[in-house]
């Protein structure tokens, strides 16, 4: 299980010391949460601030866009020094051409579902993408409750990814801990991330160790 800790459960008046210690804890990915204030009620960061932290690390930047019609922004945080650029389903207003788009600029796609969507909306698209991330909470807000029901969607995308003989990885978001990271690996999972079991801890790197 790789480990993707993130950043909306730091201290972002410390963040540039954040990036540094899970750089050095061992994070496989830094997964950095966008809202908009439209698609999830929150807000949280643009491109300036990927920017900004880009040059603090050479961790893999999982930018997870929870924003109305992505392809907009697309540019601006692949410039910014994503690696990976993952965007909603339900937000996209065509997600063939969002996905080329984030090609275009030579990083990899994921593509992410809401607690209350059909898995059926996303298998339709696994041959296309990277990576393919079940939120296990609904998005907007960290230190929420694991919904172990969403583990029915890692195991039919296990099955299908497995059946086509895709590399595409599935990446599992909200309530994760030592118990639920488990869970989520038996059923199919490739990364987890983490924000709260993560910057909360007393001892970050051996958080990492034990969800890994």
């Amino acid at each position: 299980m790789k480990v993707a800790p993130s950043i909306l459960s730091s201290d972002f008046s410390q963040l540039g010391k954040e990036i540094k210690r899970i750089t050095e804890a061992g994070a496989d990915y830094i997964h950095i949460d966008v809202m908009d204030g439209v698609f999830v009620e929150n807000i949280t960061i643009g491109p300036c601030v990927v920017a900004a932290i880009r040059k603090l690390t050479e961790v893999p930047f999982d930018v997870h866009l929870m924003i109305t019609d992505p392809a907009r922004y697309i540019k601006a945080f692949a410039e910014a020094g994503a690696d990976i650029i993952t965007f909603h389903v339900e937000a996209a207003q065509n997600v063939v051409e969002t996905i080329n788009i984030i090609k275009s600029y030579g990083k990899k796609v994921g593509l992410s579902i809401k607690p209350k969507t059909s898995v059926e909306e996303i298998i339709k698209y696994l041959k296309l993408i990277d990576l393919v991330l079940v939120m296990t909470v609904e998005p907007g807000f960290g230190g929420q409750k694991f919904m172990f029901d969403m583990m029915k969607k890692v195991k039919s995308l296990k099955k299908e990814i497995q059946a086509k003989n895709l590399n595409t990885l599935i990446e599992v978001d909200g309530g994760i801990n030592e118990k639920t990271a488990q869970i989520a690996a038996s059923n199919g999972a490739d990364i987890c991330v983490a924000g709260t079991s993560i910057f909360k801890s007393a001892d970050i790197k051996q958080a990492i160790e034990n969800l890994r």
